[in-house]
């Protein structure tokens, strides 16, 4: 927490509102390091990162948007456009560079198909959100993109499907096995039955 007297011992000789101004920039200095770091190990881990612009949201709309998210394992960021321009390290040139413009919150998951799923559902439901344009490994995506992106299976309806392709042989493959059997318990059991009578 700063204080004026902090200041004073930190710069000696500099006082009034430009000791606070020294101050103030020299921890903005750090915040922005560490936001900074943040982005790069999120254009750096997620599967995809979509670009939205969010004005005009309100903060429980904001707030409703992260707990979908949430719910599939991806998040939401308001960022700094300057500072993801940096952090993109020209990852996806000109074209992701131009994405970051106007009031910006990222979408963002290991899962390539989760954020945008979600923030396509959101912005169908509420116009305030614009979906803008997307990130995925080095390919720069249009908003049209993002929109074809939300359409595909996520990992998690890929794995069931898979799963269910792998069970399905095994089932047949086990109601055959048992079918000759079945057959010749009930041939045996009509040959006990006719003998009875």
């Amino acid at each position: 927490m700063w204080s004026e007297a902090g200041a004073l011992r930190a710069y000696p000789g500099v006082t009034g509102w430009f000791g606070r101004l020294v101050l103030e920039t020299a921890m903005d200095r750090a915040g922005k390091a560490q936001a900074l770091e943040v982005l790069k190990g999120i254009f750096a881990d997620s599967g995809s990162v979509i670009v939205t612009h969010y004005s005009g949201l309100t903060v429980a709309e904001l707030s409703d948007l992260r707990t979908k998210l949430k719910a599939e394992g991806a998040s939401l960021k308001v960022i700094k456009n300057r500072l993801a321009k940096i952090a993109l390290d020209g990852k996806g040139g000109d074209e992701a560079q131009a994405l970051f413009q106007g009031p910006v919150a990222i979408a963002y998951s290991p899962d390539p198909v989760a954020p945008a799923k979600i923030a396509d559902a959101f912005a169908k439901t509420n116009e305030k959100l614009v979906l803008v344009g997307g990130i995925m490994e080095e390919k720069v995506l249009d908003a049209g993109g993002v929109k074809a992106l939300a359409k595909m299976p996520s990992l998690d309806q890929l794995r069931g499907k898979i799963i269910g392709v792998i069970q399905a042989p095994a089932t047949k493959v086990a109601g055959v096995l048992q079918a000759p059997a079945g057959q010749l318990a009930r041939v045996v059991s009509a040959y006990s039955k006719k003998d009875a009578a």
